[in-house]
């Protein structure tokens, strides 16, 4: 019986081990798919960033204690120049998501909707265009959301006032035209929002 037991454990465990990697060899495919898209580099942040080491020793990434699985992606004031790839949807344990000030450019992939997770989104002072995308709105979880410092264009997609989370927004210093729809009452706590015409702070 008690071999028995011990034989169900071990399966077990191996079967979460296996499982465990699986996810994480997901999460790494999708970094190296960023890395892949980075074109600068100067510092040589990102040379770590190899299958030879394990994904949540890269520098930038931080892992969950629990899962295991990327939680955070910290590249801020790295001096990076490149473009967001779709992969990058796949970090399904995603939570915070920080490139702020560094020279990424292009539009944002719709792929991004996919991570539910998020509470922090840290896209200022990089070189992001086109419009703001809809789907922010989908991002239940999110709280902090800074787009400063970009060239974002047309309105304010109005989905994102309906998330009921979210405290801190920063749109300034973009090409935002037109108006948009004033916060409900679904926002909590302090909100602050800034587009080229206007400049609001609500507590």
């Amino acid at each position: 019986m008690e071999r028995t037991w011990f034989f169900l454990v071990c399966c077990f465990s191996i079967a979460v081990a296996a499982h465990t990697n699986s996810n994480l060899t997901t999460d790494q495919s999708a970094l190296l798919a960023l890395k892949s898209r980075v074109t600068s580099d100067p510092n040589m942040i990102l040379t770590n960033w190899s299958t030879n080491t394990p994904t949540c020793t890269w520098i930038g990434v931080t892992c969950g204690a629990n899962h295991f699985r990327v939680a955070v992606l910290n590249l801020s004031y790295m001096g990076l120049t490149g473009t967001i790839p779709p992969d990058l949807g796949n970090l399904s344990f995603l939570v915070e998501l920080r490139f702020a000030n560094n020279s990424f450019h292009g539009h944002l992939p719709e792929e991004l909707a996919r991570l539910h997770q998020l509470k922090l989104i840290g896209l200022a002072y990089n070189s992001f265009s086109g419009l703001i995308p809809s789907w922010f709105g989908s991002l239940s979880k999110l709280q902090t959301f800074n787009l400063t410092g970009n060239q974002f264009s047309g309105s304010i997609p109005s989905a994102i006032f309906n998330l009921s989370a979210l405290e801190v927004i920063n749109l300034s210093h973009n090409q935002l035209s037109g108006t948009s729809n004033k916060p409900t009452n679904k926002l909590s706590g302090t909100f602050i929002m800034y587009t080229l015409i206007f400049y609001v702070i609500m507590v």
